[in-house]
């Protein structure tokens, strides 16, 4: 058994790490918060102006959709990987990572696969079996619709220009503090909606301009939109991953400062309980 030194010493660490674990859970659930108001706010006008693009587009010819809706013979893959800067949030950049592995291997084992990292912490991991053509880690210091417009039209740029065949997004979808859902979402060409009926689009939408001129001001603005959303769920999700993670590292630490404390009184118990012994062992000695 340790000296009761050596378990003091423990005992005054794992308060310290508790203290430090409790905090960045407070902060975390802090974000959490105005993270979750934002992206909750944002969801519906997102699927909204995604669902009013897709029904137009439907109804369009292939030509008439624009540059960012042709189909080409997939040869070259870019992957958007959305992960955070900052590590103690459980498994929250190991599952983008696991899952962009995963997308490779089952869907372009056969074809060029590059990655655009948005988060430190998926770069460096990636790295290691993937070409990191860009990261863009400093989007989290400042994230606001112009900041994350600026990455979305150079992705459609990368696409229109040829330099890639498609691009999907990987990232965490915010469900709660506790789930996150990793999603893979194709982000160009825009995927068509088979079987919709172009009469009930009609019936439900005036067009002023041509419904082809709006469409392709829509697109832009959608992709622009889809990519904000991602990152938005993907900042939610790290913060409530972390508060989720904190709450667990501060419990175990209490369990754990627990069972030291009771192995320090036994001790201590021990010590004092043979400290009486041998001077009542001492005082006999003495009578005889």
């Amino acid at each position: 058994m340790a000296n009761l030194k050596e378990i003091r010493n423990r005992i005054t660490s794992i308060k310290s790490t508790m203290q430090i674990t409790s905090a960045m859970k407070m902060v975390s659930a802090a974000k959490l918060k105005k993270a979750q108001d934002a992206i909750t706010a944002m969801r519906p006008y997102s699927s909204k102006l995604t669902e009013l693009l897709q029904n137009l587009s439907a109804t369009l010819d292939s030509d008439a959709s624009g540059e960012y809706s042709k189909q080409r013979v997939i040869s070259k893959v870019l992957i958007v990987a959305v992960t955070s800067n900052r590590g103690l949030c459980g498994g929250f950049n190991s599952s983008i990572t696991k899952e962009v592995v995963k997308t490779v291997q089952e869907n372009y084992s056969n074809v060029k696969v590059d990655i655009f990292a948005i988060g430190k912490k998926g770069a460096d991991v990636l790295a290691k079996k993937f070409n990191i053509i860009e990261r863009r880690n400093e989007i989290y210091d400042d994230l606001t619709f112009d900041n994350v417009a600026a990455i979305a039209e150079e992705l459609m740029t990368l696409y229109t220009s040829g330099a890639y065949d498609r691009i999907e997004l990987v990232y965490n979808q915010f469900k709660n503090a506790a789930t996150q859902i990793t999603q893979v979402e194709q982000f160009l060409p825009i995927k068509p909606i088979d079987n919709i009926d172009a009469s009930a689009v009609n019936a439900d939408y005036i067009f002023e301009p041509s419904k082809e001129e709006i469409v392709l001001a829509l697109i832009p603005k959608s992709l622009k939109t889809q990519l904000y959303k991602a990152i938005r769920d993907s900042f939610a999700s790290e913060h409530g991953a972390r508060m989720t993670a904190m709450h667990k590292a501060t419990d175990n630490a209490k369990d754990l400062r627990d069972d030291l404390l009771l192995t320090y009184n036994k001790a201590r118990q021990a010590a004092i309980t043979n400290e009486i012994l041998e001077i009542v062992g001492g005082a006999e000695a003495l009578k005889n």
